[in-house]
């Protein structure tokens, strides 16, 4: 009998441990899926964009969502659709010409009917949000963005992501804004456009989809991985300031996600074409479907592992702690890390510019390998000895301050 129950505990037990470790690779998988841009692509054409359109404006002149951009989309015929950009696991990514202005319209979904509603609309509400006191209202905005984000922001912060008065048509504003909350990328630009020169702030939104500035991203395929104005000719003097401007302002954006707000923002998926050039050189994340605020990053790292390979979530690495087979919960390499490895080695690594002398060049050269971790620097390493940081912006300034010089 107590062997029979201690099999009974065992298997309980065993079956216990296998649902977790499902569980949590549910998770990463669910994660992946997000991220990965090959996987459950399907194939974007002018002729389904139009129709996604004319259903937004369809549900909209019907009665079922609202937004500052509808009546330009639908009505006046101020927003005009130009061409799909490209479709992504659900996502739509539309480019478009708002009153003389390229802009881009994005939905996680296609239908404004996949969204899960709010409970408060359902026909037995009753009243719905009108007979519910706003701080309710706001209560489930932020369990919403804890649920999405992991952070637990104050009621103060929600201004940019919830209307606060509600007038006529405050059943489809409801509808339209609960919509767009569950898109986790229109709530960072939101949260960040004030905050923040390297996200693009929002311009508006009809329904679910929500607009942002028209900026050209980077690519593998330019040999400067950005558009440079055509006024920079390749590899001359001014392609090496070019880079120099935006390698500085890569620098920047790393010191700002890792300083400036209450947790440090993670980027999960750095390429040149998540990024973009402004025409004063200020690189702008364009896509953040993959940046995770520190708490949710520990909870996505902290997951059941054999090895160290179990714990690298696309850029964000973790360690496996064999004695549990768990991996831990603390990020151990950096986004400067990444960078340097994925964009500034291939802009420095030799030969390197002619533009520039072949002593910084080389100077150049070492601390982008050293960034990059082949001296072996982690996370903690990393923020313990910030000289990695500073060589670079040294030598990127005394860059611009010779190719300037140059110049006279």
């Amino acid at each position: 009998m107590a062997r029979a129950a201690r099999r009974g505990r065992c298997g309980r037990g065993a079956l216990l441990a296998v649902a977790a470790w499902t569980a949590g690779w549910v998770l990463v998988a669910a994660l992946l899926l997000r991220a990965h841009p090959g996987v459950l692509s399907e194939r974007c054409t002018d002729e389904k964009s139009r129709r996604i359109l004319a259903a937004l404006c369809q549900d909209y002149q019907g009665g079922w969502l609202m937004g500052d951009l509808c009546e330009d989309l639908c009505v006046a015929g101020e927003l005009l659709y130009r061409r799909c950009l490209y479709y992504e696991r659900g996502k739509k990514v539309l480019q478009a010409q708002w009153r003389g202005r390229p802009i881009v319209l994005k939905s996680k979904r296609e239908a404004f009917s996949s969204f899960p509603a709010l409970d408060l609309l359902e026909p037995e509400a009753g009243q719905g949000a009108q007979g519910v006191p706003e701080a309710e209202l706001l209560l489930m905005v932020a369990a919403e963005i804890k649920n999405a984000l992991g952070l637990e922001l104050p009621n103060s912060s929600m201004g940019t992501l919830w209307p606060g008065h509600w007038g006529p048509g405050w059943r489809q504003q409801l509808a339209s804004a609960w919509s767009l909350l569950q898109q986790e990328e229109y709530v960072y630009f939101s949260l960040l456009q004030d905050l923040s020169r390297h996200v693009l702030p929002v311009l508006g939104s009809c329904g679910h989809f929500y607009a942002v500035e028209y900026l050209a991203a980077g690519s593998p395929h330019h040999s400067a991985l950005f558009p440079l104005d055509e006024a920079v000719p390749q590899g001359g003097r001014a392609q090496a300031k070019a880079i120099s401007h935006i390698a500085l302002s890569f620098l920047d954006l790393v010191s700002h996600f890792e300083n400036d707000f209450s947790h440090r923002l993670h980027l999960c998926d750095i390429k040149p074409e998540n990024f973009a050039i402004r025409s004063d050189f200020t690189v702008v994340a364009i896509d953040v479907d993959m940046a995770f605020f520190e708490p949710k990053m520990r909870e996505i790292l902290e997951q059941n592992c054999t090895e160290d390979e179990d714990c690298n979530f696309f850029d964000c690495f973790s360690k496996c702690d064999l004695s549990i087979n768990r991996c831990g919960a603390q990020r151990v390499n950096s986004n400067l890390q990444v960078i340097c490895g994925k964009i500034f080695h291939h802009w420095f690594s030799p030969p390197g510019s002619p533009a520039v002398s072949f002593p910084l060049r080389l100077q150049l050269q070492q601390a982008v390998r050293e960034c990059a971790g082949s001296a072996g620097l982690t996370w903690s390493s990393w923020r313990a000895a910030p000289h990695v940081f500073w060589k670079l912006r040294r030598l990127l300034q005394a860059t611009l301050r010779e190719l300037q010089d140059a110049e006279q």
